[in-house]
């Protein structure tokens, strides 16, 4: 008869891959043991011997590393292959090469969809609802708390029981039929919209250079000319009628560059944005000129 996963197992094996993924994570294995211990009820449950249940556990705890939601398809797929090596069919090195090949899609995958769009989407909506209703703002996060696990978990688990049941040829048909270019495409385009928003709406940069002069202010109550204030140049409205947003939208780039391309560590990156609001906010105390972030 042949050796088959139970629903039970799968379920164990999908929710210790679930709530466990990062707890082991290293700088040798990185996920490697957190894959094997999702993989210990499925080789229990197909092995017999002590003999075979080790190696088996041994080949899953090598090097691994991917998106843990979207990663969870390769969970599904070495279950597979694992019942059919029990089976008599394939071998141990095919499961390992397997789980390799996958590493570099799913992750790229899993942190364009994932990273980069979902859980940034996400948030705007819970920030933007926590603004329209200061008295009501603890909605935002009990709502974030709830959707964020419930959907990533109803995501995953599809996902798993899609490696499971296509198998690797069936998610290498996927890939090479080009729909995977069309969706990294679209979730690329998707994520740079969402940072983009994002940008526009949460983060604060004025340079509120506000040059003024006095002159006489006609008062249409009294019918007589008061000493009155106007503005001359004003740094914001010029900048923002030319690109609007585009000192919020420079300090953006400005810290991933330092971010990014720089290596500088987020504690250095706020310092030096500490300093930027501390100097500006001095110049805004000039007579007739005021800046501030």
């Amino acid at each position: 008869m042949a050796k088959t996963v139970s629903q039970k197992t799968l379920k164990k094996s999908f929710f210790n891959w679930f709530f466990w993924n990062g707890c082991s994570q290293q700088a040798e294995t990185m996920l490697g043991m957190a894959f094997g211990q999702s993989m210990a009820p499925v080789i229990d449950e197909l092995y017999e011997t002590k003999e075979e249940k080790a190696a088996g556990l041994q080949r899953h705890i090598t090097l691994f590393n991917t998106e843990s939601q979207v990663g969870s398809v390769v969970n599904g797929i070495a279950i597979g292959m694992e019942e059919q090596l029990a089976n008599g069919v394939g071998s141990a090195e095919s499961i390992q090469e397997a789980k390799v090949a996958l590493i570099g899609p799913t992750s790229a995958i899993g942190d364009s969809l994932w990273v980069a769009t979902i859980i940034p989407l996400l948030l705007t909506i819970c920030l933007s609802v926590a603004q329209a209703m200061p008295g009501s703002a603890w909605i935002a996060p009990l709502a974030y708390m709830i959707i964020y696990p419930i959907g990533t978990c109803i995501i995953s688990w599809n996902l798993f029981k899609l490696g499971y049941k296509a198998g690797l040829e069936g998610v290498q048909r996927f890939m090479v039929s080009g729909q995977l270019d069309k969706i990294m495409s679209a979730v690329t385009v998707m994520g740079l919209i969402v940072v983009g928003a994002l940008t526009a709406s949460f983060v604060t940069c004025s340079l509120n250079i506000d040059i003024k002069t006095s002159t006489q202010v006609f008062d249409a109550a009294s019918q007589t000319y008061v000493d009155g204030v106007i503005s001359v140049f004003n740094l914001d409205n010029l900048l923002n009628a030319v690109f609007p947003k585009i000192v919020p939208l420079g300090l953006t780039l400005f810290v991933y560059n330092l971010y990014a391309k720089k290596n500088w560590s987020p504690l250095a990156i706020m310092g030096v944005i500490l300093v930027l609001a501390i100097v500006l906010t001095a110049i805004g105390f000039i007579p007739g000129v005021g800046a501030y972030v």
